[in-house]
Formats: structure tokens, C-alpha cells, sequence
């Protein structure tokens, strides 16, 4: 059987160098395509080197040569929340006209794909938990639509050519996800709060903590996109991959105080426009289509995220 062959555009971000590593650990040829907006080369250091690994920097709104490969993951796009004030416009374009020029090429080369969508496209929900039927509460008006509503379009660019084309596509909705790899100036809850009391500094917590998220460890994450991409027969399918454990953000802060034995104090502050108050998977897809759940305790992956931000530079 000859090896998989596997393109991840987003490869050095986050969740890509996690795929990647994945990917390559499993015997796969990993083609990794990057434009370094969000992503970091030190998170490609441990398997750089590798024989089966190539990277390629370029950006998915102007694709450079590509080889022909068997699968795409599309994780090409900045995810933070403080980028969606500092790079509206490019946000929507890797979602919109990137996600077009990887239909595109997954066409050419005749390539499954897995298009990373976001549990943003519900918006700030009025049905919890969450299903894949569910069409959101969006504000597309709003600070957070441009990474929102360009998600939202990339589903729709993916139905449009599943349905002209006939290719194999499928849309994972990724909920919250943390671990190790995340930047320390992400902006989202998690390295913020762990950045905060390792500096000693006070977390800033908006509004009054009763605001609920569900966090799913990386390598969780990581084994739920690839069971959605290797499973045959699901081609247009939509499934919600993440954690349905749901935390305050207040117990949040108060657990990674106790863990990291800080002695920071807790502040409030206003609560941001459009911040939704209940973000929560049914992950009852998952189970059934994928055999798949999470299995890190949020604990024991809290832990191994402030082990990575104590010993990275």
C-alpha cells in the first residue's frame, strides 16, 4: 500500500503543527503550507528534520506550485480573537478566497478535504448545547464577523463544490481548543490566564465569570479531525469536534491559579460586545459517525499547558 500524501495549509499554527506531527508519526508524506502570519517555525522544530516532511511557505489566497496529494486540511487562518480588530480583512479572505483556491486545487488533484470551520459560526447561540443543525445567532456587523461570517461562507463555498464537483469534502466546527504550542499572546482565555499568573500578574476576567466555554485538549482535537478525515462515506458531512464539558470562565481562572500556586488576585471587566455567554458542543455526531470523544481531563491538560509556557522561550 503506498503512503497517504497529505497537505496542511495552517501547518505551523497551532493545531497544524499538532496534525503535522500526527500525521508524520503515522507514516504519512506531510506537505506543510504556511504564510507565518499566526503561525511559528519553533513549533515545527521537533520534526523539521524529518524526511517524509516538506514546508512551504506561502498563503492559501495566493497559492504557490503545489504537489498532487491524496488529502487537505484547511487550517489556514488566524483565530484569535485580537486579530479579528488587527487583520479584519485578511481574516476573511483566507476563509473566503483561500478556501476557494483549496476547493480548487482538491478538484485538480482529485484530493479529499477536511475544511476547519469554527463553533463561531453559531454566534452567541440561543439553542445549548449545540447541534450541526443549528444555524447560529450571528451579528454580521459585529467585531467578530469577519472571522464568523467568512467561516460561515466557507461552508457554503464547500457545499457549492461538493455539489458541482462531486469531490469528497468534509466541515469539521472545532470548538475551544487549548494545549501546548498556543501562543503566549494568543489573546484567548487559556495562554492568557496561564500568561497572567506566571507573570504574577491579576487575570482579567470580563464581565462577571458566569460566561460558559468547553475546552478540548489539542491532542483530542487533533484525533477528532483525523477520524473525521480518514473515516470513508462522509463526504458533505458537518460534525462538531470539541469538549461538551462546560466550565465557567471564573472556575477557569481559579483552576490555573491553583495549579500554577499563584497568588495573583482575579479582576473584572466589562463584558466585550458580541461575547457569547454559552458555547457548548452536542457531540452526539462525533460519538456515533467518528467513535469519538474527548478523553483529557481539563486538569491534566491545563498542566500540560503550563508545563510548555514555563519551558518555552
Amino acid at each position: 500500500m503506498s503512503e497517504c500524501s497529505s497537505l496542511v495549509a495552517g501547518g505551523a499554527g497551532f493545531l497544524g503543527s499538532h496534525l503535522c506531527e500526527s500525521l508524520l508519526d503515522d507514516g504519512h508524506r506531510v506537505y506543510c503550507l504556511d504564510n507565518e502570519s499566526s503561525g511559528q517555525s519553533k513549533n515545527l522544530e521537533s520534526f523539521r528534520d524529518r524526511d517524509q516532511f516538506s514546508y512551504i511557505k506561502g498563503d492559501v489566497c495566493d497559492l504557490p506550485d503545489l504537489p498532487s496529494v491524496d488529502e487537505v486540511y484547511h487550517l489556514a487562518s488566524r483565530a484569535s480573537p485580537k486579530d479579528f480588530k488587527e487583520h479584519p480583512i485578511k481574516i476573511a479572505r483566507s476563509n473566503t478566497e483561500g478556501t476557494r483556491n483549496l476547493l480548487e486545487y482538491c478538484v485538480d488533484c482529485g484530493a479529499r478535504m477536511l475544511y476547519a470551520s469554527t463553533s463561531e459560526v453559531y454566534g452567541d447561540p440561543e439553542e445549548h448545547p449545540q447541534t450541526e443543525s443549528y444555524n447560529g445567532n450571528v451579528n454580521i456587523r459585529g467585531p467578530r464577523s469577519c472571522y464568523d461570517e467568512s467561516k460561515r461562507f466557507g461552508e457554503t463555498l464547500v457545499v457549492a463544490y461538493e455539489r458541482k464537483y462531486d469531490i469528497d469534502v468534509r466541515t469539521a466546527r472545532i470548538f475551544n481548543t487549548y494545549g501546548p504550542r498556543m501562543r503566549k499572546d494568543d489573546g484567548r482565555v487559556v495562554p492568557t490566564f496561564i500568561r497572567q499568573a506566571l507573570n504574577g500578574e491579576d487575570l482579567t476576567v470580563y464581565g462577571d465569570g458566569t460566561q460558559t466555554r468547553s475546552f478540548c485538549f489539542v491532542e483530542d482535537e487533533i484525533r477528532g479531525l483525523r477520524r473525521l478525515m480518514e473515516t470513508d462515506g462522509l463526504n458533505g458531512e458537518v460534525v462538531n469536534i470539541g469538549s461538551d464539558d462546560e466550565v465557567t470562565i471564573l472556575e477557569l481562572a481559579k483552576m490555573i491559579l491553583s495549579a500554577i500556586e499563584s497568588s495573583s488576585e482575579i479582576m473584572y471587566e466589562p463584558l466585550p460586545k458580541d461575547d457569547p455567554e454559552r458555547r457548548q458542543p452536542d457531540i452526539t455526531r462525533a460519538n456515533t459517525l467518528l467513535d469519538w470523544w474527548p478523553k483529557t481531563k481539563l486538569e491534566d491538560g491545563i498542566d500540560q499547558t503550563i508545563q510548555y509556557f514555563n519551558t518555552s522561550t
